[in-house]
């Protein structure tokens, strides 16, 4: 797993936790500590996926975000579709790109009246009960909803989830274009089991 780094304009993606170190040396005003060094060694080779900041000075601080993108170039053009798409130069390949955003956004306003079973894949903000801190937990809900549309179903979702108590309100959720919303159209007929 390869780390992409980001301090203001300042960013890079490394492929090991050294070139990681040598460019967080050079962030000026930052001081790098052996407990600074043992945290970011065991961030970087820990199984955890979610992004972590370090704090530089008040209200300032850098990113480190795990991916498996082994270039800058990579790292940025994640999410636009490369197979089947012919690469072409100058302002061609960007359209190709904003006609499949437009495609996935009119897929979710379709009316499509009925019954949909949705999942949302978020990061949930849960307590750990070792340290007392707060930490970022992979996680999966899926509710069969009464939706004009799948955008309606995903709102619905995330109205649900925002309601429940035993939700924190910095949980983070994904967009409704991304990978981490999925649908499914059941068609009118009525459901019993009903979690939202």
């Amino acid at each position: 797993m390869n780390l992409y780094i980001r301090y203001f304009d300042d960013e890079c993606v490394v492929t090991s936790v050294e070139e990681a170190l040598q460019f967080i040396s050079g962030i000026q005003g930052f001081s790098m500590t052996p407990t600074f060094e043992a945290d970011f060694r065991q961030y970087a080779e820990s199984d955890v996926m979610y992004p972590k900041r370090y704090k530089v000075r008040a209200r300032v601080y850098f990113i480190v975000i795990k991916t498996t993108a082994s270039t800058l170039e990579e790292f940025k053009a994640n999410g636009k579709p490369t197979e089947g798409v012919m690469e072409q130069e100058g302002a061609a390949a960007p359209r190709v790109f904003l006609r499949t955003k437009d495609q996935i956004q009119q897929r979710l306003n379709q009316e499509l009246p009925g019954w949909y079973e949705g999942t949302i894949y978020f990061k949930r903000v849960v307590i750990v009960p070792q340290t007392g801190k707060f930490d970022y937990r992979d996680t999966t809900f899926t509710a069969r909803v009464k939706a004009f549309s799948p955008m309606d179903c995903y709102h619905r979702l995330i109205d649900h989830l925002r309601t429940r108590s035993d939700v924190d309100p910095r949980s983070q959720f994904p967009s409704p274009k991304g990978k981490n919303f999925h649908y499914e159209y059941l068609g009118l007929k009525p459901y019993e089991e009903i979690a939202v």
